[in-house]
């Protein structure tokens, strides 16, 4: 279970990455993104919050 959610960014010779830093009871897990895999999380967390939403209905 989540318990605190970062967010930063990185800069390399290839580009700027995102971190996505999500710390739960087991530990931390880092998420490096480029601009087309924010894009996937972004649309994957809308579809998840519809279904959401619905369940609740």
């Amino acid at each position: 279970m989540p318990t605190e959610i970062h967010v930063g960014t990185v800069k390399d010779e290839q580009g700027t990455l995102g971190i996505l830093s999500i710390r739960t009871t087991e530990g931390i897990l880092d998420v490096a993104l480029d601009v087309h895999s924010a894009d996937a999380i972004v649309n994957a967390i809308g579809t998840i919050r519809s279904k959401l939403a619905f369940a609740d209905s």
